[in-house]
Formats: structure tokens, C-alpha cells, sequence
């Protein structure tokens, strides 16, 4: 199913984490959230303590009841999933807001998190973790 939006109406930003990519659409209007076609509180059911971190940038501009977000998130977890969403919500919120720059970068809303996890070597257990060693 691909997403057909105006983009005149909307604002677009791209976040990602790990190896999550949240495409998200800003739109004027009262703070709905929805996710892959799913209402935020449904798609993240099972946790929904980490909700403020994903409006973290809408608290820090006062926007949270201004917009409604649009989403399409792949690939990952739960968590990487949630960051990959905060970004791409603060770099569309950027494009509308380009004088509150700094004030996004304070709170590193802005850095993409480019850590992954690292592949298995052979010869060893995991990335690093090697076999124990005998001496004798």
C-alpha cells in the first residue's frame, strides 16, 4: 500500500533508528497521531510510558494539540521505532520552524542515533566475545 499525500498541505520529515525508518507528515489540525494507519496509542499498545519521548519535540515548541501526524514506520523494534518517529517529527517541525533550530539542538532532537548493532565475527561468539581460553 503506498502513501498518496498533498504535499502542499503537509510537512514531511524522515527519521531513523537502527535499522527503523519513520516517514512522518505534519498537517494542521488537533493533535491526532496515527501510525501505519493505526491510532498511536494502538500501535505502540504496548508501552505507552515512552509516548512522551515521540512528542518530546512537539512539547518543547508548545504544539502539541496544533498539528496531526501521519506516519509510516518499517523495519525494527519498539524502541528503535519510537526514536526513528521523535526525528522525523523534529525534522518536519524544522522546515516549519527553522528559527527554533537551536532550541531542538539543546535536546539533540535532531542527531540521527547512527548506532547499530554489530555483526558476528567468525571465530567468535558474538561481535566480540570471544571462546574461553585455556592455558593448558
Amino acid at each position: 500500500m503506498k502513501n498518496t499525500f498533498d504535499l502542499t498541505r503537509y510537512q514531511f520529515g524522515v527519521g531513523r533508528r537502527k535499522s527503523s525508518t519513520a516517514r512522518v507528515y505534519l498537517e494542521q489540525g488537533n493533535g491526532i497521531i496515527s501510525v501505519n494507519g493505526k491510532k498511536f496509542e494502538e500501535y505502540f499498545s504496548g508501552n505507552l510510558s515512552f509516548a512522551s519521548v515521540v512528542i518530546q519535540p512537539l512539547k518543547l515548541l508548545d504544539k502539541q494539540n496544533s498539528y496531526n501526524i501521519k506516519a509510516t514506520i518499517r523495519g525494527g523494534g519498539f524502541t528503535g521505532q519510537m526514536e526513528a518517529l521523535r526525528l522525523g517529527i523534529a525534522r518536519a517541525l524544522l522546515k516549519l520552524y527553522p528559527d527554533c533550530r537551536t532550541t531542538l539542538k539543546n535536546f539533540s532532537l535532531l542527531t540521527r542515533d547512527s548506532r547499530v548493532k554489530e555483526r558476528k565475527k567468525y571465530g567468535l561468539k558474538a561481535a566480540r566475545k570471544a571462546p574461553q581460553f585455556s592455558k593448558r
